[in-house]
């Protein structure tokens, strides 16, 4: 594969605006962006008239199930459902076997990275009741940030108690990116569902059981207590309209210290959608009713909510076929969160500016990423082509998730990925991936 790349007449938006013109990529770098450049002797040309060049997506919160879960997924296969999708970066969460929760777990999980994974990436360090000391050991120029699950309980993740949370918010030395659901709620919430249906629970009860009351005094608690001790905060999918009034949207991105995250599933289901899809759409926090879903994107437009993500976390079909209180939760997303951006852009809700901002300026902004998440020259060229334009339907002929399924299946979309370069390799193109180079450790300028 050539290492200069030019792509001819596309459609660039970046940085708030959009041009037609070139892009010259050259030892995986990004050399010139806009108007026309010649090509040089021997490069690879991408004609791109028609198309829409934008930066590669940066994916701040998804599983990729490896180790110990990868009869779900592994950072191979999720990496190359990445890829096809437009994410050219990610970060993943601790929540393994074992999960990720000394510095020798995490290196672990770098290698596996380093051979295995297509796109560029990153791997939080877990958090739990009785890891402090590795947790601060963490390095914040090698690392995205540490993930603490404030009242979801996940294997032995759950961090419930005060001085703990205390302790890390007043010590860590680095991003702390948090999942807020209140598990004294939960847990009343599912006894009183459990006395009323047995263990015949629907799963349109789940907004009821994981409630906005729930996210509400979790979410509050953590911001209250980075508002104490000054913690670099940043909350993970927010999925109602009660947590809104907790984020800012009066200082610029790269000044706040709380920051808010919201994922494409709570922007485009809601509780009417359980009756169709049922454990399909079953996530935590779960996907909510409609006045919480309407007040998202207006909420991601005036930037009180700062970055939008996936949390892709895929499960067996077999595994989502159990009842409510067996059936886990969690669904694949990550081959799909622009075209469903895409969709909203559509309906005329936002702008392609809008997205490219909010899938990959702000997460490059809120974590601080190194020389990523814009087209800008010198940095490293992850560039997505896509197709505004071309409809297509998700199906199982061109899902490349490892579980296999999708809760969009059968659903016909406007908007579709046609190439993807990650470090200025051509990693994916008209359907066809190319995985014979690795994607690189995102670094941070912390």
């Amino acid at each position: 594969m050539s290492k200069t790349i030019v792509i001819k007449d596309a459609r660039i938006v970046n940085e708030g605006r959009i041009q037609a013109g070139d892009l010259l990529v050259r030892n995986g770098r990004i050399e010139r962006v806009g108007g026309i450049i010649p090509t040089p002797q021997g490069a690879l040309e991408i004609p791109a008239y028609g198309l829409t060049a934008i930066p590669g997506i940066i994916d701040d919160q998804v599983h990729f199930r490896e180790p110990g879960l990868t009869h779900k997924g592994d950072i191979y296969s999720e990496s190359r459902a990445a890829v096809a999708g437009g994410v050219t970066s990610y970060m993943e969460m601790p929540n393994v076997k074992p999960p990720t929760l000394t510095q020798a777990l995490l290196a672990e999980k770098y290698a596996i990275g380093a051979a295995r994974s297509l796109a560029n990436y990153s791997f939080y360090m877990g958090v739990s009741n009785e890891n402090l000391d590795e947790v601060l050991r963490t390095d914040p120029l090698q690392v995205c940030g540490v993930k603490v699950f404030m009242g979801s309980s996940t294997g032995n993740m759950l961090v419930d108690e005060p001085g703990v949370l205390e302790a890390l918010f007043r010590q860590s030395p680095m991003l702390i990116a948090t999942h807020c659901e209140d598990e004294s709620v939960i847990r009343a919430n599912s006894e009183a569902a459990r006395n009323r249906y047995g263990e015949d629970v629907p799963m349109a009860q789940h907004p009821v059981i994981r409630s906005a009351e729930a996210c509400l005094l979790s979410s509050s608690f953590a911001v209250d207590l980075a508002k104490r001790y000054g913690t670099r905060l940043h909350v993970l999918h927010i999925s109602t309209r009660d947590e809104l009034d907790l984020f800012r949207n009066d200082l610029p991105l790269a000044e706040k210290r709380i920051t808010a995250e919201v994922c494409v599933h709570h922007l485009f289901f809601n509780a009417d959608d359980y009756e169709r899809l049922g454990a399909r759409i079953k996530w935590n926090p779960a996907v909510k009713g409609r006045e919480h879903q309407q007040a998202l994107l207006p909420a991601l437009l005036d930037d009180r909510l700062d970055v939008i993500a996936t949390d892709h976390a895929p499960h067996t079909r077999e595994e989502k076929s159990g009842d409510y209180f067996n059936c886990p939760s969690g669904g694949p997303l990550i081959q799909h969160s622009l075209t469903l951006m895409l969709h909203f852009y559509h309906q005329g809700l936002i702008s392609l500016e809008k997205i490219v901002e909010k899938m990959c300026h702000a997460p490059a902004i809120c974590y601080q990423v190194a020389e990523r998440g814009y087209l800008r020259e010198g940095y490293r060229a992850d560039i997505v082509l896509a197709d505004t334009e071309e409809r297509w339907t998700v199906g199982p002929e061109n899902l490349l998730y490892k579980c296999g399924w999708s809760p969009l299946e059968g659903m016909t979309f406007a908007g579709r990925v046609k190439s993807t370069l990650i470090n200025g390799h051509l990693a994916y193109h008209q359907g066809k991936l190319y995985d014979d180079q690795p994607g690189m450790r995102l670094t941070f300028t912390r």
